[in-house]
């Protein structure tokens, strides 16, 4: 049994609590400074009084109707007390008695099955200071940076439906998805995502895995921690309650400490904050507002363009290249655009470890291959090696073409020459298919390919053989 609390960093301009800058969406944000996106009140000094953004509550609530959940019409915010050095207030500023929204809903789509995942809540609060690491001769030490402190999240809490890592992932992919298209928070960024996973098997205690940051790291702690879990057991040892802590650089979970129970964090209500409603008129006008979502865009995409549901699976897993294809379907062809985006760029983007909304692409620049492909200016082979490069460079299509000495040969004399030359220089290979063996046809198609870099097609080659020959 597996169930996941997410928090989710959101992308609005200031923090949660206070007017200072959100490191998230700060131009530059690898080159801050540490503690310079700080005030007294994200500094937990003393008589500082925190203030509520609205905007956060509202990117909220769109979460919440996302998911499916009920809103509920009155919040209030909780102190969840600890002492470390992240949260120089010794509390956190969190939801706990009464979150923003309960009981929602998610469904995965598991190989053609569908599977619910239940909400259990969705609670807003604060993200303690970065601790930095450091080691030294004699011992090392620990720096802190106060620049993420109170950067606003969402935390999105599970119900223990997951059978699987697996189904963890891709639970966690299309909550990314979801966030996305609402324009919440930076899909490009892993470091936005952040889980704890709570794992057990046959029924015994909870060990909960903690700072799994990404969707790509969930199922490889999760699947290590069951395992280890079971090597316990099958030694003769008992699963004790306690948090553990994922380590991806050697790919193992580590004990931290004996799990807490929610009495020991000694929650009360945020007295320095009111009570805040959520009128039913605030709820209705953003539920209005809510764009399109994957599921319902996948929909459409099957119907409108009368696509295979894997390839709207995947032209709609980021809504840069959702929003892309629709752009390109009209300049290129549907057909065209669909094999394109989601075959060739997403495999680009994923061998280079990016998404779309990072990868420095212009979707002008996509789209002029796209149609210079649809208008057989490019063959499939050179299309590719021009939008890897296009990729590699962050420039557009003829400037990667360039870069490669790439295009179309459309001049029907150097075509002519290129296949003299080749049947000239390939004697043997002629005879062969003189005599009957039509894979000798196929290795002289490939000789001019080769000559041409793929600048012709092998149809094209093909049929200038054979008019050689004859």
């Amino acid at each position: 049994m597996i169930g996941l609390e997410t928090h989710v960093q959101l992308n609005s301009k200031s923090k949660i609590f206070c007017g200072c800058a959100n490191p998230v969406t700060v131009e530059g944000k690898n080159s801050i400074k540490p503690n310079t996106l700080t005030c007294p009140t994200c500094l937990g000094m003393p008589g500082s009084k925190p203030r509520i953004n609205e905007k956060i509550i509202e990117s909220a609530i769109k979460a919440a109707l996302a998911l499916n959940c009920k809103i509920a019409g009155e919040i209030y915010f909780s102190r969840k007390t600890y002492f470390y050095p992240d949260m120089s207030k010794n509390f956190q500023v969190t939801q706990y008695e009464i979150p923003l929204a309960e009981e929602g809903v998610m469904e995965l789509n598991l190989a053609g099955r569908k599977k619910k995942i239940r909400i259990r809540r969705v609670h807003i609060e604060e993200d303690p200071a970065k601790l930095v690491h450091q080691s030294s001769p004699t011992g090392g030490y620990t720096l802190v940076d106060y620049n993420r402190a109170g950067t606003p999240l969402i935390e999105v809490v599970t119900e223990p439906d997951f059978t699987s890592p697996e189904e963890a992932r891709l639970y966690l992919q299309k909550i990314g998805q979801i966030f996305d298209y609402l324009g919440i928070y930076d899909f490009a960024s892993e470091a936005s995502l952040k889980s704890d996973g709570n794992l057990s098997i046959d029924g015994g205690k909870r060990v909960e895995v903690k700072n799994i940051t990404g969707t790509k790291e969930i199922e490889k702690a999760l699947n290590y921690e069951a395992i280890r879990q079971r090597n316990v057991v099958r030694g003769g040892g008992i699963i004790t309650q306690e948090s553990r802590q994922w380590n991806p650089q050697m790919g193992v979970t580590k004990m931290m400490r004996t799990k807490e129970t929610e009495e020991d964090y000694g929650y009360i209500f945020e007295p320095d904050l009111t009570m805040i409603e959520i009128p039913k008129t605030l709820i209705e006008k953003i539920k209005k507002e809510l764009p399109e979502l994957p599921d319902e865009r996948q929909k459409r995409f099957i119907k409108q363009y009368e696509m295979h549901e894997k390839e709207a699976e995947k032209l709609t897993s980021e809504k840069a290249i959702a929003d892309l294809f629709e752009i390109a379907a009209k300049k290129a062809g549907a057909k065209v655009a669909a094999g394109w985006l989601s075959g060739p760029l997403k495999k680009t983007l994923n061998y280079n470890d990016l998404t779309y909304s990072n990868s420095g692409l212009k979707d002008e620049w996509v789209i002029s291959l796209l149609s210079s492909f649809a208008k057989k200016e490019y063959t499939d082979h050179v299309a590719e090696q021009i939008l890897r490069k296009m990729v590699e460079l962050k420039v557009d299509d003829a400037t990667a073409a360039k870069k490669l000495g790439l295009g179309k040969i459309d001049d029907k004399d150097r075509i002519k020459d290129v296949v003299k030359n080749v049947i000239k220089s390939n004697a043997d290979a002629v005879k062969d298919y003189r005599g009957g063996n039509e894979k000798a046809l196929h290795f002289l198609v490939g000789q001019v390919m080769r000559e041409t870099k793929g600048q012709v097609d092998a149809n094209t080659a093909k049929k200038h053989i054979l008019e050689e020959l004859k």
